[in-house]
C-alpha cells in the first residue's frame, strides 16, 4: 500500500469513527454508494415490516390440530408428562376458510386469532431453508441446506434465501436494489433495521438505516447552540471537501448522508403527537411494540422522509427453547401478539392498511418430540404469520406435516419436519406484491427456479 493510501485509509477510519462517536445510527456500503439503476417509480406507497423471532420459535405449539384425531396425535407425542402439552381446551379454535380442519392457536396468540377470524392474517405452514423440493432420500443424502440445525447459519440463511453457500446480501437488501428507484426523488433509504446492522437489510447497493428501538436519533453533542451550530456547520463543510482517493470521498458522502438523515428522522422518532401513540401507549412496557411503534411512526412520517417503498427489521428473542419452554414461549409470545394487533391498528388508523404488509421469519421450527427439561431441540419446517389488509387472511397455506414421529414428514424419527415451502417461496409472493418485476425475481432469490410455484398466493 502506497503512503498516501495508507494516509487516506487513516483519514477514512477517523471519519467513520468520528460520526459513530456521535450517535450516527446509519450504515451504509462505502463501496456502493450509488443506488441501483432503473426507470421505476411509484405514485403510491408499499411497506414490508419484518418480525424476525430469533431462536427458532416452535411451530408445533403456535399452530396445533383442533379436530380429535388432529389433537390426539399431538397429545400421544406431546404427553403432559413432557411438559409441554397444551390443553385442548386452552387453545384458541380458527377455522380456515379453505380447509375442512380446525386448529387452536397457542393461548398467548388472542389478538391473532381474532385477526385470523377477521381475515386479515394468514398461516403459512411448514416453511423453512431448502435449496430443491426435498424428500428423505435427499434429505439421507445430504442434499440440504449448510449448517442446517446451526442458530447463525439458519438465521443467516432465512435472511439470505440462500442455503449452499455464504452470501453477503439478504433479500430485504436486494430487494431494495431493485427498488431504489421509487425513492430516488428523496433520496431516503428503503431499508431501515431496528435490528442493528442485519443480513436482511443488506444490498449489493442498498445498505439500511439503523434506528434505536426507544431514544434519541439526533446527532450526539450537538445542542443548537451558537457554538455547536457552529461546529456542525464545520463539519458539513469539511464533509464537502474533494478528493482524488475513493475511500475519502466516499466516507464524506456517508458523513453527509447520515447528518441529512439525523436531521430528519431525529424529530420523527422524537414526537410525541403522532396519531398512532394512544395505541401503543395501551401496550405499556412492550419492546417488540415500542420498536412497531417507530416503526409506525416512520411510516406516518412518509410525506416528510418522501418514501414510496419501504422495508423495516425488527427483532424478538429468545426462542431457543431447550429447556422450560412454556413459560418462556408463553411470555414471548403475549409480547408478540398485541404488538402485531397494535401495529395492524396503526396502519389502519394511518390509512394504509392495504399497502403495509407484515410477516415473521424465525430461525427453524423446533423438534416435536420433546427434550429433557420440558423443552425441544433445534428442527426444520415451521409456522410464519402474515398481516395486513392487502392479506388473503383467515386461511392456512402451504402443507401442514404429518403429525409421526418417523412418518412422511420427519426428516428422522424426532419430528423435524421437512419443509413443504421454501423461504424463496415465501419472500417472492411478498417482493412480488410490493412491486419487484416478475424478471427480477430469480435476482432477489436466486434459487428460485429451483421450485415450481413461485407465488404462494397469499395476497392479493
Amino acid at each position: 500500500m502506497t503512503t498516501n493510501n495508507q494516509s487516506a485509509r487513516r483519514h477514512f477510519l477517523q471519519r467513520a469513527g468520528a460520526l459513530a462517536a456521535l450517535g450516527m445510527g446509519v450504515r451504509l456500503n462505502i463501496l456502493d454508494v450509488i443506488p441501483e439503476a432503473g426507470a421505476q417509480s411509484a405514485s403510491d406507497y408499499r411497506a414490508l415490516v419484518c418480525v424476525f423471532l430469533f431462536g427458532g420459535n416452535d411451530g408445533n405449539n403456535t399452530l396445533i390440530p383442533y379436530d380429535t384425531a388432529g389433537y390426539a396425535q399431538y397429545a400421544a407425542v406431546r404427553t403432559t408428562a413432557s411438559g409441554l402439552q397444551l390443553a385442548q381446551n386452552q387453545l384458541l379454535p380458527i377455522q380456515p376458510v379453505s380447509s375442512g380442519t380446525p386448529y387452536g392457536l397457542h393461548p398467548s396468540l388472542t389478538e391473532l386469532q381474532a385477526l385470523f377470524t377477521q381475515r386479515k392474517i394468514a398461516i403459512l405452514a411448514n416453511v423453512g431453508t431448502l435449496t430443491q423440493p426435498t424428500t428423505k432420500t435427499q434429505y439421507q443424502a445430504k442434499q440440504v441446506p449448510l449448517s442446517l440445525f446451526s442458530h447463525s447459519d439458519q438465521q443467516l440463511q432465512w435472511q439470505s434465501s440462500v442455503s449452499t453457500t455464504a452470501i453477503g446480501t439478504g433479500w430485504g437488501g436486494r430487494i431494495a436494489d431493485k427498488m431504489a428507484s421509487f425513492n430516488a426523488t428523496s433520496g431516503f433509504p428503503v431499508v431501515t433495521s431496528l435490528g442493528g446492522s442485519v443480513l436482511f437489510a443488506t444490498g449489493k447497493s442498498s445498505a439500511p438505516l439503523s434506528i434505536p428501538v426507544a431514544g434519541s436519533f439526533a446527532l450526539a453533542g450537538y445542542n443548537n447552540s451558537a457554538a455547536s451550530n457552529a461546529r456542525l456547520a464545520t463539519l458539513k463543510q469539511f464533509l464537502t471537501t474533494g478528493s482524488t482517493n475513493t475511500l475519502v470521498n466516499a466516507a464524506n458522502t456517508i458523513g453527509s448522508q447520515a447528518i441529512a438523515l439525523s436531521a430528519t428522522m431525529g424529530p420523527i422518532l422524537a414526537s410525541t403527537t403522532s396519531v398512532v401513540a394512544p395505541i401503543f401507549a395501551a401496550l405499556g412496557n412492550n419492546a417488540t411494540g415500542s420498536a412497531l411503534y417507530q416503526v409506525a411512526k416512520t411510516i406516518e412520517a412518509r410525506a416528510v422522509t418522501g418514501a414510496k417503498r419501504q422495508i423495516f427489521f425488527v427483532g424478538l428473542g429468545n426462542f431457543d427453547t431447550h429447556s422450560n419452554q412454556l413459560p418462556t414461549q408463553a411470555n414471548l409470545l403475549d409480547q408478540l401478539s398485541p404488538a402485531l394487533k397494535a401495529f395492524y391498528d396503526a396502519t389502519v388508523a394511518l390509512g394504509v392498511g392495504g399497502q403495509v404488509t407484515t410477516f415473521t421469519l424465525s430461525d427453524f421450527g423446533r423438534t416435536f418430540q420433546p427434550a429433557s427439561g420440558a423443552g425441544t431441540d433445534h428442527a426444520w419446517g415451521n409456522v410464519q404469520f402474515v398481516m395486513g389488509d392487502a392479506v388473503k387472511g383467515g386461511d392456512l397455506y402451504g402443507q401442514c406435516p404429518t403429525l409421526a414421529l418417523g412418518g412422511p414428514s420427519d426428516a428422522e424419527n424426532r419430528g423435524r419436519w421437512m419443509p413443504t415451502t421454501a423461504v424463496d417461496q415465501y419472500g417472492a409472493t411478498l417482493a412480488r406484491w410490493f412491486g419487484v418485476p416478475a424478471a427480477d425475481l430469480t435476482t432477489v432469490f436466486p434459487n428460485l427456479s429451483a421450485f415450481a410455484q413461485s407465488d404462494v398466493g397469499f395476497m392479493t
